[in-house]
């Protein structure tokens, strides 16, 4: 006799699946971005636009199959709605200095939105959580192991096969290597705290401490200034946090080899180039120098002046920016090189207010899940995202990594997971938690090495 299966447990099954091929299309998305060199090109920023919006189809299907409209908040979805209807307001009483620019870039930043929304909605589970991080740790590792392989026989073209049309400070997958460096900084802080937390055995934790130091590395062989800048920022603060914590000398000695890793690797095969890259502060290279940026600086804030509540409009930065230029350049002045005065300059102040709230919202939620990180998925997850996204935020004075569409998407949905609900605990782990107290629960040497199978 031929067994029938329930309907009911057909759905679900289905429902389990899509749910899986969501969250991984999500990541495997963000993961595209930095290989089509940055996602800055007309087919690439199609892609992503397109693959958003089918993602954000394929959960509406979901819902349909669950039979209930379940919507997990999140507190920076209203600053960002408010950021929306800021560029809707830009476009409805025509205040955009060109409607098409505007137009454009709002329909990407709709893609980040919706990336941002399904991740918030199907990143729930701490087993998902270490899933994804050995995947980006995987990821960084060959990304930074390509970088340095391309750094040694580089011939100036991206993938040793493209020629860039305007030319470019090749490094990794990008033109530029200040926005490799600001892929790296996002990317980092999650080998790196998972090799110093107890959510996995110790040759697991000492292969991420490794595979973090070569990251660290190729950002400083990359030349970016400003990358040094941010990673130097984010060890500085990961460091007053161990100190803090007063951790063992087992972790003194592991971050000690951490060190003399990336110290080896710049040695090896930065040496005199990279101490000269170290040292300059003026004008030395093909790229924008000290001088110009100060000069952008200076004409953007006299652009700002002429309209100071709600901008020249999203994206209209390059078409607006040629009236008010107050020196000669031989280049073509794409972006303000500072992703804040750009904002000020597109949005205004009122679109400056709200990057405020977006991040004073951001840091509050973070910093109240980060607790003890050494030993919840969660504080974890949290901090390495608060790390990464610090980052780009110092990064940001000097660049325009948040121009770059693979960067900005990555971005803002480790702020979204940062801001999140903490993963859920399964089952059992939740009985323990409520049968005893914090303080009276075991904390035997067992329970303190075992590895994470639980999350």
């Amino acid at each position: 006799m031929r067994e029938t299966r329930n309907p009911e447990n057909r759905r679900r099954e289905v429902a389990a699946q899509v749910e899986t091929a969501l969250l991984y299309g999500i990541f495997g998305l963000l993961l595209f971005g930095p290989l089509a060199f940055g996602a800055v090109e007309p087919w690439s920023i199609f892609l992503m636009e397109a693959g958003s919006a089918a993602l954000f189809l394929l959960w509406i299907g979901k819902q349909v199959l669950d039979g209930d409209m379940k919507i997990r908040w999140n507190p920076l979805f209203l600053p960002m709605g408010i950021f929306a209807l800021l560029i809707v307001s830009q476009l409805v009483f025509r205040i955009t200095a060109y409607r098409h620019d505007t137009v454009s870039l709002a329909l990407l930043y709709l893609s980040y939105a919706m990336l941002c929304f399904l991740a918030g909605q199907t990143l729930i589970r701490g087993s998902q959580a270490r899933t994804l991080a050995l995947i980006f740790s995987l990821y960084g590792a060959a990304l930074a192991s390509f970088a340095l392989l391309q750094g040694i026989s580089s011939n100036g073209r991206l993938y040793w096969i493209r020629q860039p049309r305007m030319g470019g400070w090749i490094y990794g997958p990008y033109v530029n290597h200040n926005h490799y460096a600001g892929l790296m900084e996002m990317l980092v802080p999650i080998p790196l705290v998972l090799a110093l937390t107890r959510l996995a055995p110790s040759r697991t934790r000492a292969v991420a401490g490794a595979v973090a130091a070569v990251m660290v590395g190729t950002i400083f062989l990359s030349g970016s200034r400003g990358g040094m800048l941010a990673i130097l920022a984010e060890l500085i603060i990961l460091s007053a946090l161990l100190v803090k914590q007063k951790r063992s000398l087992r972790t003194a000695i592991g971050v000690g080899v951490f060190l003399a890793i990336v110290v080896g690797l710049l040695t090896w095969v930065g040496g005199a180039e990279l101490s000269k890259r170290i040292a300059t502060v003026g004008p030395s290279h093909i790229e924008i120098s000290g001088d110009v940026r100060a000069y952008i600086n200076r004409d953007g804030f006299k652009m700002f002046l002429k309209k100071p509540v709600l901008g020249w409009g999203l994206g209209t930065f390059p078409v607006v920016y040629p009236q008010f230029r107050t020196f000669y350049t031989n280049f073509f002045v794409n972006e303000a090189h500072n992703d804040y005065l750009q904002l000020l300059v597109e949005m205004g102040l009122l679109g400056f207010a709200t990057m405020i709230w977006f991040l004073v919202t951001l840091y509050t939620r973070a910093l109240k899940k980060i607790g003890n990180w050494t030993g919840e998925i969660s504080g974890a997850v949290t901090l390495a995202c608060v790390l990464g996204f610090t980052g780009i935020l110092v990064h940001s004075v000097v660049d325009f990594n948040l121009q770059i569409p693979a960067n900005a998407a990555l971005f803002y949905v480790l702020c979204t997971v940062a801001a999140a609900e903490p993963f859920a605990q399964p089952a059992r782990k939740r009985r323990v938690a409520r049968s005893k107290p914090p303080e009276e629960l075991p904390a035997s040497p067992e329970a303190l090495h075992q590895p994470a199978t639980n999350f």
